[in-house]
Formats: C-alpha cells, sequence, structure tokens
C-alpha cells in the first residue's frame, strides 16, 4: 500500500515499500547500469535543442529575436501526455512495447540530429525549423517510453538510486552538445558537428539492443479508450478516491515551487547585485551545476537507506531552508564567496528535491499505464517551473529582491505541509515474514537489465 492510499491492483510483492535490501544489492546491478546509458540517451535530444542549435544558428548571424523564437519548437517536452497513451496502447511488431518505441525513436533522432547541419541558417530556416521540431518530437517520445521502461525495470527500493543515476547521467549528457559540439565547430565544418553528436545516439540504440523488454503485455491496455481513459480513471480510483488523487496533484504542483521561483531570474538578480558576466559565469553557474549533480548523487545514496517518502520530508527542509541565504545575498554587497556558497546551497536543494519527487512520482504511477500516468505527472510538474518564469518579474518590481525570496520561502511551506496527506514520515514496515519474501523473489530477478 502506498502512503496515499492504495491503488485498487495488488502491488507486485517485489516492490513492497521499505521491504529494503542491502546497498551492495541495490547499486551494484546490471538495472543501474542500464540507468546510466538510459539517462545518456534521454538527455541528448534536449540538450542539442537548447545548447548547440542556439549556438549554431548565432554562428550564422541569426537574430536574436529568431534564435528566442525557436525555443517554442521544444513544446512536445511539455505537451508528451497527449500521445502517450499511443505508446502503452500500440506495441511494434519488434523488441516489444518498450524496446520498440525506444529504438524508433532512436534511430530517428540520430539521422535527423546528424542531417541538422546539412543545411544553412542563412538560407533554410523553414527546413531547419521542420527538423528541429522533430528532434523535439522524437525526443519528448523517447522520454516517454524510457521513463516507462525505467519505472517497470526497477523495484521500490530500488527508485531513489536508480533515479538519482539516471538524472545524473541526463544531466552529463549535455556536456556533449553544449561542450565537446563546440570546441569540435572551431575545428570542423558543422556538417560533421552534427553527426559527430548525432552519432552519440548509438549509445541508446546498442543499450536498447542489449536489455531486456520488462512490460507486462497482460496489464497493458488492449483499447485506445482504455489507454486514454483508464490511466485517469485508475489514478482517482484509488483508496481515497478523488480526494487523495488531487492531493497528489497538488503536491506535484507544489513541492518545488519555491525553488522554482527562487531560481527562475537568478541571472537578473546577480547583475542586479552588481556581480560582472564573468563573475556570473565562471563562479554562479559552476556552482550551480556542481551542486546539483552533487545533490542528485547525495540522494541516491541516502535513499539507499530511507524510504521515498522520509527523503521527501528530508531533502524537502533543506531545498526551503536553502532559499533563505538568498535573503542575506540580496542585502550583502559584492561578495564572490557568498556567492559561491549561497548558489550550490540552493542547486544542492534542488538536486535532492528532483530526486526524491521524481521517484516519487514513479511510485505512484500505475504499471499498467506507465507511460501515460507517469508522463502526465511529468508535464504536471513542468507547470509552476512556467508559472515562475512568467510572473516572478512581476513580483520583483513590486516588492524588491529581499522580500521577493522571503515570499520564495514561505511558498515552499505549502508543499511541505502536503506531505502529511501524500507521504507520511511514519510508513507500515512489512513483517519479517514479508520481508523474507521479498528478498526471495528479488534475488531471483537480480541482474537482469
Amino acid at each position: 500500500m502506498t502512503a496515499t492510499g492504495a491503488p485498487t491492483k495488488k502491488p507486485n510483492s517485489a516492490d513492497t515499500p521499505d521491504a529494503r535490501r542491502s546497498w551492495t544489492k541495490i547499486l551494484f546491478n546490471r538495472k543501474m547500469l542500464t540507468c546510466i546509458f538510459l539517462g545518456f540517451t534521454s538527455g541528448m535530444p534536449l540538450y542539442v535543442l537548447v545548447s548547440l542549435v542556439p549556438a549554431w544558428l548565432r554562428s550564422n548571424d541569426v537574430d536574436l529575436a529568431t534564435i528566442g523564437l525557436f525555443a517554442l519548437i521544444g513544446l512536445p517536452y511539455t505537451w508528451k501526455f497527449v500521445w502517450s497513451p499511443l505508446m502503452d496502447r500500440y506495441k511494434l511488431p519488434f523488441l516489444g512495447r518498450r524496446r520498440g518505441w525506444a529504438l524508433l525513436t532512436q534511430l530517428v533522432l540520430l539521422l535527423a540530429i546528424g542531417v541538422l547541419g546539412q543545411f544553412n541558417p542563412s538560407g533554410s530556416l523553414q527546413a531547419i525549423v521542420a527538423i528541429v521540431f522533430v528532434v523535439a518530437l522524437f525526443g519528448a517520445s523517447q522520454d516517454i517510453v524510457i521513463d516507462a521502461y525505467r519505472r517497470e525495470l526497477l523495484a521500490d527500493d530500488e527508485l531513489g538510486t536508480g533515479t538519482s543515476i539516471f538524472v545524473n547521467a541526463y544531466r552529463l549528457s549535455g556536456l556533449v552538445p553544449g561542450s565537446l559540439a563546440l570546441i569540435l565547430a572551431d575545428q570542423l565544418p558543422w556538417t560533421v558537428v552534427f553527426w559527430v553528436t548525432g552519432a552519440f545516439m548509438l549509445v541508446g540504440i546498442v543499450t536498447t539492443l542489449m536489455i531486456r523488454e520488462v512490460s507486462d503485455d497482460a496489464l497493458a491496455p488492449h483499447t485506445l479508450r482504455e489507454a486514454v481513459i483508464d490511466p485517469f480513471v485508475e489514478f482517482f480510483s484509488r483508496d481515497g478516491g478523488i480526494k487523495a488523487g488531487l492531493a497528489i496533484l497538488a503536491f506535484l504542483f507544489l513541492y518545488k515551487l519555491g525553488d522554482n521561483m527562487a531560481t527562475a531570474l537568478a541571472t537578473p538578480f546577480y547583475i542586479d547585485m552588481g556581480y560582472s558576466l564573468s563573475e556570473i559565469g565562471s563562479v554562479a553557474k559552476v556552482a550551480g551545476l556542481w551542486a546539483s549533480i552533487a545533490g542528485g548523487v547525495i540522494g541516491g545514496i541516502i535513499m539507499l537507506k530511507v524510504s521515498i517518502n522520509r527523503a521527501l520530508w528530508l531533502f524537502g527542509f533543506v531545498q526551503m531552508f536553502t532559499i533563505v541565504p538568498y535573503i542575506w545575498l540580496s542585502q550583502s554587497g559584492h561578495s564572490l564567496l557568498g556567492l559561491f556558497v549561497v548558489v550550490s546551497g540552493e542547486y544542492l536543494g534542488v538536486g535532492l528535491g528532483t530526486i526524491a519527487l521524481t521517484a516519487f512520482m514513479a511510485r505512484e504511477t500505475s504499471r499498467a499505464f506507465t507511460a501515460t500516468q507517469f508522463a502526465l505527472f511529468s508535464s504536471f510538474i513542468a507547470v509552476p517551473r512556467t508559472l515562475a518564469n512568467a510572473s516572478t518579474g512581476f513580483i520583483v518590481e513590486a516588492v524588491g529582491w529581499t522580500q521577493f525570496f522571503v515570499f520564495c520561502a514561505i511558498v515552499a511551506i505549502p508543499g511541505m505541509l502536503l506531505l502529511l496527506k501524500v507521504a507520511p514520515w511514519t510508513e507500515r514496515r512489512p513483517d519479517s515474514d514479508e520481508i523474507k519474501e521479498v528478498e526471495r523473489q528479488k534475488e531471483s530477478t537480480d541482474g537482469s537489465p
């Protein structure tokens, strides 16, 4: 039974919460290696869109307004829940329900990324827009199927660690289009750079061919109506009904709202505080990168020992309290050490909270509708980021930076209070016989990616 009320289906006994194995059995198995490679290939297309394409366009003298509009082409990442039921319902005639879709998206992405470099931005913008949209569409589709595969692959006590490994591999993949490709562009033509970047999708292709299929055809929806309607019916039919379901959705919306708002206008804040662009790039951005990765790693290690519920509490308090030093920074004047420490603390909290929240979403996803529900949850938590980006400027202009950060810390409180409902600290723990049975079943399945 989940903390929010058990779903109507009986969970796999191997996934019973808190029947936790030793950390070595969780960490050192081929499932975690699979999470590394799938995380890497999942992140590649997004970083091509946000790092490589803008640099390529600008280096070819495309104006900033046009480059900004390219961000709209990334909308498939926000709306991926719309077509995710199709990936739950239909199975391609090769490799199984998850691996088949994964291989198709990865092959298209390799070709689309490679082909981009064949066009000249100064005269082929329409063609480039079309191909960039293909990269966004199939990148988001790859995320749908890989998120579903990861949920079906990992047992409940593996979700925290597996999610940590996946998210950090996702972030590190950004070094290919965001660093390696740009370095190569100084030495090689863009046509070669894009094919080299696209070739890194081979990591995902080889992984997909080597791993086993984990989707259960008996649980999968058999009609399109089941794929579209039943995920919502199942979610709101769990113990607690509509009220419990709405509490979960409210929690997903509110849990990271405070830190989303606090970081939405980070660069303008640093500029207003008198930091130069070089100081921001060399201090603040570096602090944010290492701290978010460190948060993911530390979060995964801690979640080897604590449940998802307790991680949400612990990491939630960290991400809430690390907003407070921004109040001091807004009044302290120019301090590079202070900037580094404050930004590091904030993004450490961001990394921790992301790991716990992603693991929670996976746990609340039914194995019968994995792709649809997980896509819906992940799209839903993107809403507060959008609202934060849209509203924070008005708030800052009205109250100033100091009061703004006070407000951000206060906004983080409702999400923490909802933990009492959706993820209470005290969870039912299985008795010794249940633990032994879970251990026996997991030992029989370990090692199969």
